[in-house]
């Protein structure tokens, strides 16, 4: 970092200043910089870095210039839980936005205890009903229920195995899927887990393998964290199974997909709100300012990554309806934000949780072609 606050890549890292100075809104920005999901940090710092710097081209937030103040999400929950609440507690932070992992979320969320608002941006497993936090991510309902159906109805994979690292989103997440699996007239035949930051899959896929029904069509359910996916996807074509199995991720992007070969990808579908190849009108503005703004050597522009741009936009409205950001004046506020229109297409906020279109995409080599938006309910 240089003496202007500044990391490699440009992300801003706000220091407030000594007096408090009330022009400034500063934002922990909890996104990861190590461990499994390290690997969607870049995509999620650039993104920051583009809402904050729209936001206050903008007039700011409440009249005062958004800066981020940068918090390494991929450390132990209550180490990152310990920094925030430092921040928060001191005045040195606003609010609080990013993506990082639901262990993260429930630790921060319990020291914060509505005192600032939090906007929670990553898939997750649904729920959260704790004060202050409001919520950008998918969750099940909307991704895994439709996704499961589409499956059934057009590749006709009626029997699952999930594939999950061994933390609270996956194994809510699995739960979830065995309840729909159960409405659709699947099955979910095995569920494994394995402990966070595993990089040995050879066990799990050769179980897969053995346990293969030939003839009959089958997936894996992944629940698997960045890094550690990538790690399955390639033992898993090694084993041949690419050509036999189906995956399907509520968590696979496109950082991942680089990080296999593309024959790694083969049969690899992703359900989520945001694809860089969706093409709409407001999905390609959105990639065009991204790459104006930080050039055409900018991280990969993903979900986990844009989620960051939805998240400080929804503290950005929050703050605008509530005119304030007294986390009270904004909870009372929240069901009178407007909807509107973001990278996503059209969203609103209904019950502190984004509602958005879903899409369900399958990889081609490196990159998604998206097969279908889903029926998504509220």
């Amino acid at each position: 970092m240089d003496g202007n606050g500044y990391r490699a890549g440009g992300y801003r890292v706000a220091e407030r200043a000594a007096d408090g100075a009330d022009d400034v809104l500063t934002v922990a920005f909890v996104v990861p910089g190590q461990g499994p999901s390290g690997i969607y940090g870049p995509s999620c710092r650039a993104s920051g870095e583009l809402s904050a710097a729209e936001i206050n081209e903008a007039g700011g937030i409440l009249s005062r210039r958004v800066e981020l103040h940068a918090v390494d999400g991929g450390r132990s929950p209550g180490a990152v839980a310990d920094e925030v609440e430092r921040l928060t507690a001191t005045g040195r932070a606003d609010a609080v936005v990013g993506w990082h992992t639901s262990a993260v979320r429930r630790s921060v969320a319990d020291r914060l205890r509505g005192s600032v608002p939090y906007v929670y941006t990553a898939v997750y497993e649904g729920g959260e009903r704790a004060p202050g936090v409001y919520l950008t991510g998918e969750t099940p309902g909307a991704q895994l229920r439709p996704a499961l159906h589409w499956m059934r109805t057009e590749a006709g994979v009626r029997s699952w195995t999930v594939v999950g690292s061994d933390y609270i989103w996956p194994r809510a997440s699995a739960r979830a899927a065995a309840h729909y699996a159960d409405e659709l007239g699947l099955h979910v035949d095995r569920e494994i887990f394995v402990p966070l930051g595993t990089r040995d899959f050879s066990d799990v896929v050769a179980g897969l393998r053995d346990g293969a029904a030939s003839g009959v069509p089958g997936g894996v359910l992944m629940f698997l964290l960045g890094s550690d996916a990538v790690a399955f996807n390639r033992e898993f074509a090694r084993a041949g199974l690419a050509e036999r199995m189906v995956r399907l991720s509520p968590l696979m992007d496109e950082n991942m997909l680089m990080g296999s070969a593309p024959e790694d990808n083969v049969g690899v579908h992703s359900v989520a709100g945001y694809f860089e190849t969706l093409g709409s009108p407001c999905g390609l503005d959105f990639e065009r300012r991204y790459v104006d703004r930080l050039g055409a050597g900018a991280p990969a522009l993903t979900s986990p990554g844009e989620s960051c741009f939805e998240g400080l936009t929804l503290l950005a409205r929050l703050a605008e309806t509530a005119g304030s950001l007294d986390p009270e004046v904004v909870a009372a506020a929240s069901g009178q934000v407007p909807g509107y229109q973001s990278p996503r297409g059209a969203v609103r906020l209904h019950d502190r949780h984004l509602v958005q279109q879903i899409y369900l995409a399958r990889a081609g080599g490196l990159q998604f072609d998206v097969l279908t938006d889903l029926d998504v309910q509220v």
